[in-house]
């Protein structure tokens, strides 16, 4: 394999994204099915598909619209903040029987019968984001402008439910807090019956500015963000309920106490809340009048560090029994109706469907393992999924679509009453390189640790160096029995003469709640150690593993504890790579830093221990700091203000911008051409000889 056509690969194919289906609607019966995909390994325009019986259709094609053209600012950051990389049909919305969609391309919005697969432009007040159809089939709600339109199918006429308040008001759409770190990325829901809508207005009066600018381009104006940094104001979130005559109701929950709005929904028993307060160790789940807008308490949730956000929950089975999880124990079990109705040692990650009483969840107890389930009263808890991987799925009265994620790559089957298994194709492309995995279980606490070793390595013909590669914070695992990208960039490195190892260890997800609120008020110092306890115990199993030359990479969070390793552990840790690393722990937001490390006003200690910045001084290894210039997540002010305090010190350090990139690069030369000098700062900062991939002698470090 030529190793220098990996990167190009990985950039080329959106880390091997493109050409995978994604986002699935079941129609009733189970027998149709819509999907998106993009049409090849490296097309980075996402197409709608559908699967009628066992047959696949292109039902729209972006190109075939005539809908090119810039993509309006709100569907940009609406994408953003969804980690979408593709172009085209990115997102839609379809009626209960499947028989029409909606979609926006470049904010133009479409409509498609899906049995004629006939698409049709409809007209809106401006360009449209977020398009959702309702109940009916008849209306769709979408944003313009920070107004909420609906505009009916036939005949085109179109209100405005929620005008234009001004630049700092916005209906319809999710605050930045609430798509980053609360599962919420809407802002509307309709009714059931399709003839009112639940709606968020967000007033980011409140909340500071900041300026994001792109220095490769002087002329380019700066682009102005409501950030709201750890401390300082959030922005006023309200729901209300507006008619399609124009009444409006406003809910009323006590908003002081409870400002953020973690979850929203409207059912058949009506609308559904949830909402946390601001140091985010009480959550409320309220059920709404939409007639008055008064509000009915129906859970309360409490936990000394913070009360932990599910995907899918609160929700209500037919009965009008309320679905959600508590933490019993070290078990985060699911309940219904108050009572916990899954074992201990099952993690419950993620509610995906709720439909009459049964409940479609995900749900771990290995931690290198997802998979699908499904509850009900007669039943209990029954695991659809089988074999090793991360699975999810979804469903309808009349069929199960499994998502399965394997060490052997992606897997679509679709099991239908009274039809044939059915499987959905992937276009995307085969990795040049696979991942070579053995699995470990490090220390007293079994840290999951996935090593990864040269092809070209046998055991006793020499001494390799050690890159470790973790993210280990709270968002994701990378200690996983799946195929990702992640773990055929670690094979990758491993290829180039490198023993890799990647360990998952407390913060991280999966291992139940104590091992997640282990990093309370400090979330670097047990991480960091249990880096460690992760790269002696690959030691122990592979002997050849040099101890001498251990370098560190990371990304985000994983950036940051690489930073910290160097800083605070030389004696262990060699050499590190830290990319868009939140290095200050203040500068970033409130709901996601608050969360784990309180308010800074309240805990300075806490936002100190966690924030290598303040580390600089003790800086004696090779550094590379890498950052995009164009990040609106974890700004590039965090590195700019470690490479100064790092100068101030007198440590020699490498500093890499990336001009035009976001918080995860995309371009191809970013990817690509960021892997080579990753690689060629370790080797030359760990001693490691180029071309053969064989390891030179242990050097002075």
């Amino acid at each position: 394999m030529d190793m220098h056509a990996f990167p190009d690969q990985l950039a080329r194919t959106q880390r091997f994204t493109l050409g995978l289906p994604r986002a699935f609607t079941l129609s009733p019966d189970g027998r149709r099915a819509l999907f998106l995909r993009t049409r090849g390994p490296e097309d980075r325009t996402s197409c709608l598909w559908l699967l009628d019986g066992d047959r696949e259709r292109l039902l729209v094609a972006p190109e075939r619209l005539g809908a090119e053209g810039p993509v309006p600012e709100a569907e940009r950051v609406r994408r953003e903040r969804a980690r979408e990389r593709t172009a085209g049909v990115v997102a839609y919305s379809t009626d209960p029987a499947l028989d029409t969609a909606v979609f926006a391309v470049n904010g133009r919005l479409w409509a498609v019968d899906t049995r004629a697969g006939t698409p049709w432009p409809v007209p809106t007040a401006g360009p449209a984001s977020d398009p959702r159809l309702d109940p009916t089939g008849r209306r769709v709600a979408y944003v313009t402008d920070g107004a909420l339109h609906v505009v009916e199918l036939a005949g085109g006429r179109d209100v405005r439910l929620a005008e234009l308040e001004g630049p700092e008001v916005v209906w319809g759409l999710a605050e930045h807090v609430a798509a980053e770190s609360m599962h919420r990325a809407r802002g509307h829901w309709w009714s059931p019956g399709g003839d009112r809508l639940l709606a968020a207005r967000v007033d980011t009066s409140p909340v500071l500015r900041w300026w994001i600018a792109d220095p490769a381009d002087p002329s380019g104006p700066p682009r102005a963000i409501a950030y709201p940094a750890a401390g300082t104001a959030n922005a006023l979130v309200t729901l209300h309920v507006l008619d399609l005559d124009g009444g409006r109701v406003e809910l009323d929950w006590d908003r002081a106490a409870f400002e953020y709005v973690t979850a929203a929904r409207w059912d058949g028993h009506g609308p559904l809340l949830g909402v946390q307060s601001r140091d985010q160790r009480t959550l409320r789940v309220l059920a709404a009048d939409p007639g008055t807008g008064a509000t009915t308490l129906l859970h309360e949730q409490r936990d000394p560090a913070w009360v932990e956000l599910i995907p899918g929950t609160p929700a209500r089975t037919a009965s009008g029994a309320l679905v959600h999880t508590a933490d019993c124990a070290d078990t985060r079990r699911l309940t219904v109706d108050g009572a916990p109705v899954t074992p201990e040692g099952l993690q419950v990650g993620e509610v995906l469907d709720v439909r009459g009483e049964s409940v479609l969840f995900l749900a771990t107890d290995e931690p290198t393992e997802s998979h699908l389930w499904s509850y009900d009263p007669s039943r209990g808890p029954v695991r659809l999924s089988e074999g090793p991987g991360l699975h999810t799925g979804n469903r309808s009265d009349g069929a199960l679509l499994v998502s399965s994620h394997t060490p052997h790559g992606h897997a679509f089957r679709l099991v239908r009453d009274g039809l044939p298994d059915t499987g959905i194709a992937s276009s995307a492309a085969e990795p040049l390189l696979s991942p070579r995995v053995t699995w470990l279980r490090a220390g007293e606490r079994e840290i999951r640790t996935a090593l990864l070793l040269p092809s070209w390595h046998r055991p006793g013909s020499g001494s390799l160096p050690v890159l470790m590669a973790p993210y280990a914070g709270p968002a994701m695992r990378l200690a996983v029995r799946a195929r990702h990208w992640w773990l055929c960039e670690a094979q990758w490195f491993a290829e180039s003469g490198f023993a890799v190892v990647v360990a998952d260890g407390r913060g991280t997800r999966g291992r139940g709640p104590a091992w997640e609120k282990a990093v309370h008020g400090d979330t670097l110092t047990a991480p960091l150690e249990d880096q460690v306890v992760a790269l002696r115990a690959a030691a122990a199993h592979c002997p050849d593993l040099d101890l001498g030359r251990v370098g560190i990479r990371g990304w985000s969070y994983g950036g940051t504890l690489a930073a910290a390793a160097v800083l605070r552990r030389p004696d262990v840790f060699h050499a590190a790579v830290s990319g868009a690393a939140p290095s200050d722990q203040r500068l970033y937001d409130t709901h996601w830093r608050e969360r784990f490390l309180g308010h800074p006003d309240e805990q300075p200690g806490n936002y100190e221990r966690s924030s290598p910045i303040g580390d600089a001084a003790l800086l004696r290894r090779p550094l590379l700091l890498v950052h995009g210039l164009a990040d609106d997540n974890v700004v590039a002010a965090h590195t700019l203000r470690m490479s100064a305090a790092l100068l101030a010190a007198g440590r020699p350090h490498q500093v890499l911008p990336l001009p035009g990139a976001a918080h995860t690069p995309t371009g191809e030369a970013a990817v690509a051409g960021l892997l080579r000098v990753q690689l060629d700062f370790l080797r030359q900062a760990l001693n490691v000889c180029a071309g053969s991939g064989a390891s030179a002698p242990p050097g002075a470090q």
